[in-house]
């Protein structure tokens, strides 16, 4: 890519934020294992603490303003929707996030650029860059600008977390039919295992999904056969 002023300046015009000190953009789009061995490389797990705080205040404050009839009940469990890791892994992807990252070879070679936990964890930085930079009201218009389909989807049930659940609810509907699920494959290094899984109903594979657990390849296994089953119901 070009050198690293014109990446930033990029994704700054990507996010409309312009940054006084371009540093904290770049501190928070630099994952750990970059600094690895090298001396005064500053990392974002320490933004990504501090944009977890200003990212909860700011859905919790809107949610509570904007939804006046729903109970403490529903509001806590629509933030924990919104703020999930798979919701600012979205915020990530219509970002296109994983090509700016600061990663060692080692951790880019592995699937890191897509990979959900460090994306979803660089969106949290980022939003502490720009409190730090700009303040707390530019950071909450940021955040609500850049979640909102998100808490519309919320809000509307459009948004699942548990693919598995729903798809055995899907499936039973019409019969009573075993869901099974097979793990194929597994690869790569012990600290970066990758589990590749299919999901089968009434014996044939709808579904194939992969990811850095098993858990998480069955959740993906199971949201691929949801969108093909969904589908052929439409």
């Amino acid at each position: 890519m070009k050198n690293r002023d014109d990446v930033l300046k990029q994704l700054q015009y990507k996010l409309k934020v312009y940054f006084k000190d371009e540093k904290l953009l770049n501190i928070a789009l630099t994952h750990s294992s970059y600094a690895n061995g090298k001396k005064n490389i500053k990392y974002n797990e320490r933004l990504e603490f501090l944009g977890d705080s200003v990212l909860q205040i700011t859905i919790s404050e809107y949610l509570f303003t904007k939804y006046k009839d729903k109970s403490e009940g529903v509001l806590t469990r629509k933030r924990a929707i919104i703020v999930c890791e798979n919701s600012l892994y979205q915020v990530a992807k219509d970002w296109n996030l994983g090509i700016y990252l600061n990663m060692s070879k080692g951790e880019e070679l592995t699937g890191g650029r897509e990979r959900s936990s460090i994306l979803a964890d660089c969106v949290e930085a980022i939003i502490a860059a720009v409190y730090l930079d700009k303040g707390l009201e530019k950071a909450r218009t940021f955040i609500l600008d850049n979640f909102k389909e998100i808490i519309e989807k919320a809000m509307k049930n459009e948004i699942i977390l548990d693919y598995k659940t729903r798809l055995q609810e899907l499936v039973q509907q019409k019969a009573d039919k075993v869901i099974l699920y097979k793990l194929i494959k597994q690869e790569g290094p012990p600290h970066r295992r990758k589990f590749y899984t299919s999901v089968i109903v009434d014996k044939k594979v709808v579904g194939t999904g992969f990811g850095y657990s098993k858990k998480e390849s069955e959740q993906s296994a199971a949201k691929k056969a949801l969108e093909v089953l969904e589908d052929k119901n439409e």
